[in-house]
């Protein structure tokens, strides 16, 4: 278990790839093509015991996972046991969440239990633009029911994304996907799962904003975005009215916690509302606290 008073922040978006050589990674080559010309830096994709040492020296907890794109990208996953067993190795400053691509219907209904029972997992991660479906599809909500039950959350990826940018077609990813008014619906139909809308979600970030505000089952995470390009709006809600519903994210590898929590220092969040932020929003929703 991780003691909250040893640790200075929960990182609630951090991302895991299979090891070099895996089929998962031998199959994103491509893409991992695209993203280091769309960012302009190389990705080294660290194992995730590696990860954990790297977190545990700067005394950061994380929520780690991969994203399970089979369906639309053809893209293997990297095994949620795997993940599972790896954090759990490292439960001192690891969260494990799963990934479940919503085509699998009842088969991933089945398998999202099985992980919470029998693997720890603690959460569940959908990137609606690489597994191409609009969040609201009933196709999903088998598996949307066995995470209500568990009494884990949900977490979404909204807004543009970097996967894809630049390359031939988008890579066949659509943005529209991830438009955070279409988890509106999903919150009216699954009141009792908590769902994270992941980053500030550009072009939409007032939708993403009155979601957030009005359904009391969605928070947003900063992930994705150094804090020094938040959007003016999103700086004023997170500092008002949803400072107990905004969440501390890097997107590590992609950003790292350093240079996101060295950024964040430098914006116009008010002092009482950045542990908020950084750990105690996460540790509640989390059932850490």
């Amino acid at each position: 278990m991780i003691d909250l008073n040893s640790v200075i922040a929960i990182d609630i978006h951090t991302h895991a790839e299979g090891p070099c050589g895996s089929e998962s990674w031998e199959d994103t080559r491509e893409l991992q093509a695209g993203m280091k010309a769309y960012f302009k830096k190389e990705f080294e994709q660290p194992t995730i015991p590696e990860i954990a040492d790297y977190y545990r020296a700067r005394k950061i907890a994380l929520v780690i996972f991969h994203v399970d794109s089979e369906h639309h990208l053809g893209h293997r996953r990297y095994a949620n046991e795997e993940v599972a067993r790896l954090a759990n190795e490292n439960s001192d400053i690891m969260i494990p969440f799963a990934s479940i691509d919503p085509h699998k219907g009842k088969m991933g209904a089945r398998e999202a239990r099985r992980l919470v029972e029998e693997f720890g997992v603690q959460g569940f991660k959908f990137h609606p633009s690489t597994q191409a479906f609009y969040p609201y599809d009933r196709m999903a909500y088998p598996l949307y029911e066995a995470i209500q039950e568990s009494g884990k959350p949900a977490l979404f990826h909204t807004g543009q994304t970097g996967v894809g940018s630049g390359m031939r077609g988008g890579y066949g990813i659509k943005l529209e996907y991830s438009n955070p008014i279409h988890l509106d619906q999903v919150a009216i139909d699954f009141p009792d799962m908590n769902i994270i809308m992941a980053h500030p979600s550009f072009p939409w970030q007032e939708e993403a904003l009155a979601v957030a505000q009005h359904k009391p089952n969605v928070y947003i995470d900063l992930s994705g975005w150094s804090p020094k390009y938040f959007p003016p709006i999103l700086v004023r809600y997170a500092n008002s009215l949803l400072k107990h519903k905004v969440l501390f994210g890097s997107d590590f590898p992609a950003i790292t916690p350093d240079r996101w929590l060295a950024d964040f220092e430098t914006i116009d969040i008010k002092p009482e509302v950045r542990p908020l932020i950084l750990k105690e929003n996460a540790a509640k929703l989390l059932g850490l606290m």
